[in-house]
């Protein structure tokens, strides 16, 4: 059963992600060549949304996962989880990547591994 607070919640991911999908449109230029924008998260061995794709499960929140190749580029649309990513194995690195809930952008560095946390 829905509650009024997650009627509201649903209704107010639900324009943040119609005014992203807008304001992507608008910065075509910088979304060249990259895969349709959809609710979720994915990973891309290649620049720009190409190469393998890992999608990620934003339900599984807290559990570190191995990338069977590196991400270079990531693609999220989520209202309240993101993902930090790593350059180590096992969730290990200097300088951890965090996306954010909406993201579409090639990587500082190969990751190597991965964690969906909530905002």
């Amino acid at each position: 059963m829905f509650t009024p607070t997650t009627k509201l919640r649903r209704a107010a991911a639900a324009a943040v992600m119609s005014a992203a999908v807008v304001g992507l449109g608008a910065g075509a230029a910088n979304a060249a060549g990259w895969p349709p924008l959809q609710e979720g998260a994915y990973l891309y061995s290649g620049p720009n949304g190409s190469g393998a794709v890992t999608e990620v499960d934003l339900r599984d929140v807290g559990t570190c996962h191995n990338l069977a190749e590196p991400a270079a580029s990531i693609q999220i649309a989520s209202g309240s989880t993101s993902v930090v990513l790593y350059s180590g194995s096992g969730c290990t690195a200097t300088w951890p990547w965090a996306s954010g809930t909406l993201a579409q952008t090639n990587l500082p560095w190969a990751m190597q591994s991965y964690r969906v946390v909530m905002q």
